[in-house]
């Protein structure tokens, strides 16, 4: 059966069920009408009636979210571990640096500027 005959034949049930729930036939006349016995008739209306009241319940308003994919987020997770890893490292880098300047600095400063005593020995010498 293609889809058309499909909603048609779900259509002919559901006013079959809405037909015996309401009064205006017995469950056993639906049954009939459907060609099927009485216990699949109550079958059919359990399914309807529990399907009737799912879609009757509130949802979430929005677009349903997108089923997650496992590889995709376990990749996301890396690749923030990966950025955060590097962000230290950089820094690391930029503190080595920044000693390394300093201690350029400092050695420079040093040479440059004498004790007292060799202040001392200079002024002899002259």
């Amino acid at each position: 059966m293609n889809d058309a005959g499909d909603k048609k034949q779900a259509r002919l049930r559901a006013a079959v069920v809405f037909a015996v729930r309401s009064g205006q036939i017995t469950a056993e006349e639906g049954a009939r009408r459907l060609g099927v016995s009485r216990k699949t008739y109550y079958e059919w209306e359990q399914r309807a009636l529990q399907a009737m009241t799912g879609a009757m319940q509130d949802r979430v308003p929005g677009r349903p979210a997108l089923p997650q994919d496992e590889e995709k987020e376990r990749l996301n997770k890396e690749i923030k571990d990966l950025q955060k890893k590097l962000f230290v490292a950089q820094k690391t880098a930029e503190v080595r640096d920044m000693l390394h300047a300093w201690e350029l600095q400092k050695a420079d400063t040093k040479k440059n500027t004498s004790s007292p005593e060799k202040k001392l020995k200079q002024r002899k010498k002259r």
